[in-house]
């Protein structure tokens, strides 16, 4: 054979074996990464599921939804009855069809190999198990949840979010109207799933009917609607000058989105709270149980499922009370022996004078992030010199008998920068509680906690899906962990007077004895289902013998399960990981190193943490 001949046979093989390399190599990156590019398309799929239905929740979740793939579409969800479609943000169960997306979540996660992927995905592959199972717990219990709370309910909370929706364009604005003009319907479906209740005999308690029915005439007043003077107007207008000012709308375009804005908050959102007063003045009666959960059928489950997935905490009921009486006790015992030591600090003429210097809001976490440096570590460095802003803005008056004392609106996690914090000046009564409650909102509270978590997730590259797993108990454990902490930095400010620190350390032990004592009967009245006369015992016994401020408590109680625990019990179980960390750290524990670790590996649930931190010995 000549060698012409042979090197035209080589040639012709050249080729096949070129191709079936390619197709080996293709076939062994596909083994070797198959799981990391199912978790990652899962993750985003969900992420994206998630946020579609919603524009007013996506508005606040991404400043520019358009980047990760979002349509323009303008929606609110509307629930339409059980065997219908609901994503709203109230978080109603659906029955059959959220449960069939859940599954179909878990199924595909459990096609994945969790020893294949990243340490940070591989992390966020438990999270988001624990997480789906705890939703399909909770699809057995359809009329359980309530989006009218008293205290924390729709009517309340979408004023809320209508006032801070951010307009950066001109779409915004657009999107904005748009919204406002389907809250009719929106409301009208959460109204349908209140008639379901009444239906089920899960209807709310008179006296908290009667809370919803009040609310909606204050908060929608008709004299400010009237004559342009509602929040919802102010707000509305300072939002649109800002634009304007910036060139982005012209002076006729800021008129009519003005003029259109007065309309729908007169002939959309006005009627929608009219219609929510006149649905619960007719299904008023039909509430049997003015107790607590214990009393429905199927209650103490729910609580227990409830207490779970909103703590984010595994502990069986049983020692979480133990836990609790434990700390009661502790706090107790100590104020008890700091009375006796000073006896002055129970004279208000004399602790009046020891208050704080500083009473600006801005002063007051310049204070705090100056204190706090040898604690808590810096931002992580995503971006060159960044500083997030923040603006400390005060509760409008007609809605202080709706709100929290105080609360951190949530900035979108593609732009951290602007950052805000509401105080309801009906509960800042001195400097102390103002500065020990920006300490909890601000720094080195929510708003610290949320911009580090979302940088350190951003600079890892984690799963998108990390910022929509919300953990209430970490969240809200974080906030009255340093809120606690931060008595300590108001006493440095004091420490040349006795007096003053002791009556500082008194507010902190009276603060957690309360929350404590609080959580408690929170598992009293719905877990073992105390009564108002047992719980008026039980507060007579600490001191509280006023029957109306008996009855507040009960009913607050009652109207908003597992709230107290969300922050103390949360605040418990960080208490318990620092204690943990110094047992396994030994001499390298440091404040400094647990709140990093604390910042780094949340938001999580507790047994996450736990999980994370057994890891972490070198």
């Amino acid at each position: 054979m000549s060698i012409c001949t042979e090197l035209s046979k080589k040639k012709k093989y050249l080729p096949v074996a070129a191709v079936l390399f390619a197709v080996l190599a293709i076939l062994c990156f596909f083994l070797l990464f198959k799981d990391r590019l199912q978790f990652v398309l899962l993750s985003k799929d969900l992420f994206h599921s998630e946020l579609s239905g919603n524009t007013l929740t996506l508005h606040y979740t991404l400043a520019y939804p358009e980047n990760y793939g979002f349509e323009e579409t303008v929606v609110l969800p509307c629930y339409t009855g059980i065997s219908g479609h609901n994503g709203s943000s109230s978080d109603i169960s659906v029955g059959s069809d959220d449960k069939k997306e859940i599954l179909k979540a878990l199924s595909a996660l459990s096609k994945i190999s969790k020893n294949r992927l990243s340490e940070t995905d591989s992390y966020t592959y438990d999270l988001l198990s624990r997480y789906l199972n705890h939703r399909l717990m909770g699809e057995q219990f359809d009329y359980f949840t309530e989006p009218f709370s008293p205290n924390s309910g729709i009517q309340s909370g979408l004023p809320i979010l209508l006032a801070d929706y951010t307009f950066r364009r001109k779409q915004d604005v657009e999107a904005y109207l748009s919204l406002l003009d389907q809250t009719d319907e929106y409301l009208s479906g959460l109204l349908l799933y209140e008639t379901e209740k009444a239906d089920e005999g899960l209807f709310m308690a008179d006296y908290s009917a009667d809370k919803v029915i009040d609310a909606c005439s204050t908060i929608m007043d008709k004299d400010q609607l009237a004559n342009g003077t509602h929040f919802l107007h102010s707000t509305f207008e300072e939002r649109i000058n800002n634009l304007t000012e910036e060139g982005i709308l012209t002076a006729l375009e800021a008129d009519q989105y003005i003029s259109e804005n007065d309309r729908l908050l007169t002939t959309v959102m006005a009627p929608a709270y009219e219609q929510i007063a006149d649905t619960f003045t007719v299904l008023k009666d039909t509430g049997n149980n003015p107790y607590g959960l214990y009393y429905f059928p199927e209650g103490r489950e729910y609580y227990e499922y409830l207490l779970a997935s909103v703590t984010g905490s595994d502990r069986p009921v049983s020692e979480i009370k133990r836990l609790l009486f434990d700390d009661f006790q502790e706090n107790y015992n100590a104020l008890l022996a700091l009375v006796t030591k000073y006896p002055q600090i129970t004279d208000a003429g004399i602790t009046s004078s020891l208050d704080l210097s500083i009473d600006d809001p801005a002063a007051i976490l310049q204070d705090l992030q100056t204190r706090m440096c040898d604690d808590f570590p810096a931002f992580p460095a995503v971006e060159d010199n960044f500083v997030p802003s923040v603006t400390v803005k005060s509760v409008s008056p007609s809605m202080k008998d709706y709100c929290s004392p105080a609360y951190y609106l949530t900035p979108p996690i593609d732009d951290m920068q602007n950052n805000i914090i509401y105080i309801n000046g009906k509960n800042a009564t001195d400097r102390l509680t103002l500065y020990t409650t920006l300490a909890h909102e601000g720094y080195p509270g929510h708003l610290y906690q949320t911009v580090y978590s979302q940088l350190y997730l951003r600079q890892n590259d984690a799963s998108p899906i990390r910022y929509l797993l919300h953990y209430g108990g970490y969240v809200e454990g974080w906030a009255y962990y340093v809120e606690d902490l931060s008595y300590s930095y108001a006493e440095d400010q004091v420490r040349n007077n006795a007096y003053a620190v002791a009556y500082y350390e008194a507010c902190r032990l009276n603060r957690n004895i309360h929350l404590c004592l609080y959580s408690l009967l929170d598992i009293a009245i719905h877990y073992d289902g105390a009564t108002p006369e047992q719980v008026r015992k039980i507060l007579q016994s600490v001191g509280i013998t006023s029957p109306s401020s008996v009855t507040a408590i009960y009913q607050y109680i009652t109207e908003e399960p597992v709230n107290y625990l969300k922050y103390y019990l949360g605040y418990m179980e960080i208490t318990l990981l620092r204690e943990k960390a110094k047992l396994l750290w030994e001499d390298d524990f440091t404040l400094y190193r647990f709140h990093q670790f604390l910042l780094e590996t949340g938001p999580s649930d507790f047994a996450g943490l736990h999980e994370q931190l057994q890891k972490s010995i070198p």
